[in-house]
């Protein structure tokens, strides 16, 4: 017969926190949402911790290099998506380690044989003013000038003239050898009274750009997630099938971390997947797998040797999985389960490996009960598609802004790479779908507010830190009258339709 559990499998919207008590030091900015992000023994630090617990999920439609670099400005990871060449994501994760923090890699670049015409050209495609001059015209080309927009009056000169003819020349030019610091390239840049400054590599070689807006930007990121080398950390997305030639090619483009997009961890093939990282790389190499939602798939993952195991199956808000398949779990459930049997593999073996929830969160109250049972960091897809920053389009719908959001099983992506179980290299049905989101804004003011309200429910729980919060929280299950209770009700509600509700 088959095994059938006595309890029912939960949702995050079946808890409350109930508070705890609140002393003098339980105040925001008191609190410290750093936490770890892969595996490490006892009495040792990780070796990837972010500032936030929050990563981007694996997804044509979320994790895009803008987004990457947005959500590393913010203290989270974004894991590139998969389900593309695998020369196109690793020239995305190259794009995202390129741009160190107040370091710009030069995306409008001109050849000095080319004309005003394509200068215009370049800046309508680009939007910027400030084009470098290279022999090639490329981003990494010998620097032979600069084009600004004082260089040169459309009214007053031919579009056929000749870049070389109006650009101010290399020996002109106020520029940074590379290897300066971002404080001395802002101290030549006030000094000269630039807006921009070049850096110039070996052989004349341009290297970078700092602005003197992005250096304001930058120390507008306190949290901001760097490498060793002061480049923006990133993740990306990998699959069972030809893990062989992508994990090589992300590794050598700089990825920080990968993970196994799958939508069941708990197989063959992601063993094999790992076998062949710690075979090739040893534990130099940091990956993911998953998912799973159960103490057994847990388990399984972490002796085969995963650095974080990501948990949900059929939660998230595209996912028909569940409708299709009937396998899952609500997620509060699984959360719930898996985070203890880390905590008894990390008594038995010494060895922590982070949990992450993916999928379920639907209001940011969710974040917090998510932490509160055991997770360590958040995977959210639907949540940062909302996004500026996401790499759908933004469209108009009945009169309301929105974004384009789709799941990786659905039939526009087709990544049967992510649901594969063995056999024909195909999509036999859909388990997601294809919507839209409602338009929220930029990435950063949306994750600030929705962790302001991490932190205060934090406080509210007498707690300061994320391990304080899974040792402390307690947690009720709430009936559905409850739930009802606990918005607005027995009210007539005014129109609020610039309140931001999702």
């Amino acid at each position: 017969m088959a095994y059938i559990f006595d309890e029912p499998s939960r949702t995050f919207n079946e808890y409350l926190l109930v508070p705890g008590y609140s002393s003098k030091e339980c105040r925001v900015d008191n609190v410290s949402l750093q936490t770890p992000v892969v595996k490490f023994r006892k009495g040792e630090e990780p070796a990837i911790t972010m500032n936030i617990p929050l990563v981007s999920a694996i997804m044509q439609a979320v994790s895009g290099e803008k987004l990457a670099i947005a959500l590393a400005k913010e203290g989270g990871i974004s894991f590139i998506f998969g389900s593309q060449t695998i020369e196109k994501q690793a020239e995305m994760v190259r794009r995202v380690k390129a741009h160190k923090a107040g370091f710009v890699t030069s995306d409008a670049n001109i050849r000095p044989d080319q004309t005003l015409r394509d200068l215009l050209a370049l800046k309508e495609r680009t939007g910027h003013s400030t084009t470098a001059v290279t022999e090639d015209g490329t981003a990494e080309g010998k620097m032979v000038g600069l084009v600004t927009s004082r260089d040169y009056r459309i009214s007053r000169m031919s579009l056929d003239e000749r870049i070389c003819d109006f650009m101010t020349p290399f020996d002109k030019l106020v520029y940074a050898e590379e290897g300066v610091t971002l404080s001395e390239a802002n101290d030549i840049l006030w000094d000269n009274k630039l807006n921009a400054l070049p850096i110039i590599g070996k052989n004349q070689r341009l290297a970078y750009f700092v602005f003197r807006k992005d250096y304001d930007t930058h120390k507008a990121y306190p949290d901001e997630l760097l490498d060793e080398h002061k480049r923006y950390v990133v993740g990306a997305g990998v699959n069972t099938r030809d893990y062989e030639e992508r994990i090589p090619a992300l590794v050598e483009a700089g990825a920080d971390v990968l993970c196994i997009d799958s939508s069941e961890g708990f197989t063959e093939w992601q063993k094999a997947t790992l076998d062949f990282v710690r075979g090739k790389y040893g534990d130099s190499v940091k990956i993911g797998a998953g998912n799973v939602v159960d103490k057994e798939g847990f388990n399984f993952l972490a002796d085969a040797g995963a650095d974080f195991v990501k948990v949900g199956i059929g939660g998230g808000s595209i996912c028909i999985t569940r409708e299709q398949k009937g396998i899952g779990r609500g997620q509060a459930t699984a959360v719930i389960e898996v985070a203890k049997a880390r905590d008894d593999y990390y008594r038995k073996t010494g060895i922590y490996v982070p949990i992450c929830s993916d999928g379920g969160i639907v209001y940011d109250y969710h974040m917090t009960l998510a932490l509160a049972m055991g997770a360590d960091f958040l995977m959210l897809g639907r949540y940062f598609s909302r996004f500026d920053e996401s790499p759908t389009a933004k469209l108009m719908v009945n009169g309301n802004y929105v974004k384009e959001y789709w799941g990786e099983g659905s039939n526009r992506a087709r990544n049967w790479q992510r649901y594969d179980m063995g056999g024909d290299s195909k999509l036999s049905f859909e388990e997601g779908v294809d919507s839209y989101v409602p338009y929220a804004g930029p990435l950063s003011d949306n994750v600030r507010q929705s962790l302001q309200k991490v932190k205060s429910t934090m406080c509210n729980c007498g707690v300061l830190t994320i391990p304080d919060l899974q040792k402390n929280a307690k947690l009720t299950v709430v009936s559905a009258t409850s739930i009802v209770e606990g918005g607005a009700h027995d009210v007539i509600l005014k129109d609020t339709s610039g309140n931001n509700n999702r």
